[in-house]
């Protein structure tokens, strides 16, 4: 079966008609319909604060594409903070990598965690199979 994607809105509520900004309506929606036009399984704008909701708990979806870095990354440092992985669509390359940031301030004391890392390593190597 295809996978059922939903598009994060951009603005509180994906804009509520141009109520809380346009750019859902203007730039996002018609990028949705393009994708329904190839075959793609995708709805949205989707507000943000309800998505992951109807994803995980009503299981309306099997993924989701946000706006932005934050939006996407809330639930999945929620859930799981050490096993997230960012992949990043739309390049010529596959790429990914950790959940969280540099960890600067913790840089060189041997505490730093690796799940991520290990994770974002794994993925790769298992979107660079199906790419070839």
């Amino acid at each position: 079966p295809r996978a059922r994607i939903a598009v994060a809105g951009l603005n509180p509520h994906a804009g509520e008609h141009g109520a809380f900004g346009d750019e859902d309506d203007r730039e996002i929606r018609p990028a949705i319909d393009a994708a329904r036009a190839e075959g793609i399984d995708v709805t949205g704008p989707e507000p943000g604060d309800t998505v992951f909701y109807n994803a995980a708990v009503r299981e309306r979806f099997d993924a989701v594409v946000c706006m932005y870095h934050d939006q996407g990354h809330i639930p999945m440092k929620t859930l799981d903070f050490d096993g997230g992985v960012n992949v990043t669509l739309g390049l010529p390359i596959v790429r990914t990598s950790v959940d969280h940031g540099t960890a600067y301030d913790i840089a060189y004391q041997g505490i730093a965690r690796t799940r991520s890392f290990e994770l974002a390593l794994s993925m790769a190597g298992l979107l660079g199979k199906g790419a070839s």
